[in-house]
């Protein structure tokens, strides 16, 4: 039987983020996986699939709708290849994979493929084929992420009526998109099918889109979003969801409570994610879960059982590889001695439509609802002479800081870039920055980075200087 100091259970960012600090720091460690190839959801079926169709639609849809303007005629017509979209996609996903393939030969991780489940706490099966193996582990993290959630009146047919990952595989370009959950995963697939020419409608239960973050950045995204052709029925309540041939039939009562009907030939249910347990065997090793299915952990991401952690999706928090990432770090290292420390309201989100959405820290909500006296500085993005020299114009930086102090307690965006934008956020607040510190700091011209500046400005006694 082999024997590891660390076995981490899952391949994704977190599990392998996890497994490879762990190896830094002269533990011998093992990575179990169920599947042929390493990363995960994320990396198979999840972020990175997702921004690869994300870039492609824009390209395509650039070519077709704003090119011209640029002075860039293209003679004929521009035509979609989705299978060769389809091709680069799965091409991007494949050298992803086998680049985290490459880091755990680099870093001496044996990689054991097949389904990990607790015999007990210091013993993991490993079944593959049915044939199983059993080593020993001294300490094990839990990484086995999460699956995408559904209704229950909801039959997902994996045809028609469809979740992300079938989404991420389309043969055809819809007719009509019905999309059920307004947050991240539902709007960014939603925008790549509108792009390529399907028509797409939003139904969500609560009364805006992306509801957990920021309200102004809800309403531009939205307002933007109808630009583009996409439809929306916000405080939408969906009933039931039938398949007739290849047409979706869904009713919903609106927010007035009268019903209503929408048919397309396809449904698209981005209602959350679920963490993902299925199979581990938790209870063997005497590991607890919550009423949410989720592993319960202390402040260190260790469970009730000491030697056992749980990082990434399976755990509190928000689901978000960068997370995982910053959990997997922290576990290794306080299993090595060190004391390694994680804000979480410090942890940035962000929406890959286009324009992008960011955000780190408290929304204005948040701040209203805890009592905290603040202040707001606004700068709309048009406002910069580097918007409007790309030609995208929509958008705003929205940094609320402390009455008194000063102190950045939140940054939110929407705009060209604010997905890269945001860690000039991350950075200020992990050093407690005030709105003026932002503001005295040099931002090279133009840049889309100058809507922080200008923004910082706005909330330092109303000093902005190009608005």
């Amino acid at each position: 039987m082999s024997t590891y100091d660390v076995a981490v259970i899952g391949s994704g960012p977190g599990g392998y983020v996890a497994a490879i600090r762990c190896a830094q720091l002269g533990m011998k460690t093992a990575i179990i996986e169920k599947y042929s190839t390493l990363g995960g959801t994320c990396l198979n079926v999840g972020c990175i699939p997702s921004k690869a169709l994300l870039d492609s639609s824009h390209h395509f849809h650039d070519a077709i709708k704003h090119f011209e303007e640029h002075g860039i005629e293209i003679p004929g017509e521009v035509k979609l290849n989705l299978e060769k979209m389809m091709e680069r996609k799965s091409s991007v996903v494949s050298q992803t994979c086998d680049g985290v393939k490459f880091l755990m030969d680099k870093n001496k991780i044996d990689v054991l493929e097949g389904v990990g489940s607790f015999k007990d706490k210091t013993h993991i099966n490993i079944e593959k084929d049915g044939e199983t193996q059993t080593i020993e582990a001294k300490k094990t993290i839990i990484a086995t992420g999460s699956k995408p959630a559904n209704l229950p009146f909801i039959e997902l047919d994996k045809e028609r009526v469809i979740t992300s990952t079938e989404a991420l595989k389309l043969k055809e370009v819809p007719k009509h998109m019905i999309v059920i959950g307004g947050g991240v995963i539902g709007l960014e697939l939603g925008q790549v099918y509108r792009r390529l020419g399907a028509e797409v409608t939003v139904v969500e239960f609560l009364d805006r889109i992306i509801p957990t973050m920021d309200s102004a950045l809800s309403k531009e995204l939205q307002k933007v979003l109808k630009k583009q052709g996409v439809k929306f029925h916000t405080s939408t309540k969906v009933k039931s969801v039938e398949r007739n041939g290849d047409e979706i039939i869904i009713k919903a009562d609106d927010k007035k409570d009268k019903e209503i009907e929408l048919k397309g030939d396809y449904c698209l249910v981005s209602v959350g994610r679920r963490p993902f347990t299925d199979g581990l065997n938790a209870e063997a090793a005497g590991v607890e879960l919550d009423d949410k299915g989720r592993v319960k952990v202390n402040d260190h991401l260790q469970t009730n059982v000491e030697n056992i952690y749980a990082i990434g999706d399976v755990v509190r928090g928000a689901m978000l590889a960068h997370k995982a990432e910053e959990e997997g770090s922290m576990v290794a290292e306080l299993m090595a001695g060190q004391k390694p420390h994680i804000d979480y309201n410090l942890i940035p989100g962000v929406v890959y439509t286009w324009p992008e959405v960011a955000a780190v820290g408290k929304t204005e909500e948040q701040l209203k609802e805890e009592g905290v006296k603040y202040k707001e500085g606004k700068f709309p993005m048009r406002a910069l002479g580097r918007s409007r020299a790309s030609g995208d114009i929509d958008g705003l930086v929205k940094i609320l800081a402390d009455e008194k102090t000063d102190e950045v307690l939140g940054v939110h965006m929407i705009g060209a870039r604010t997905a890269d934008l945001i860690a000039e956020a991350v950075t200020a607040m992990e050093f407690r920055a005030s709105a003026e510190d932002i503001a005295r700091m040099s931002h090279a011209h133009p840049t889309y980075a100058e809507a922080v500046k200008e923004a910082a400005l706005a909330a330092t006694e109303n000093r902005a200087l190009h608005i």
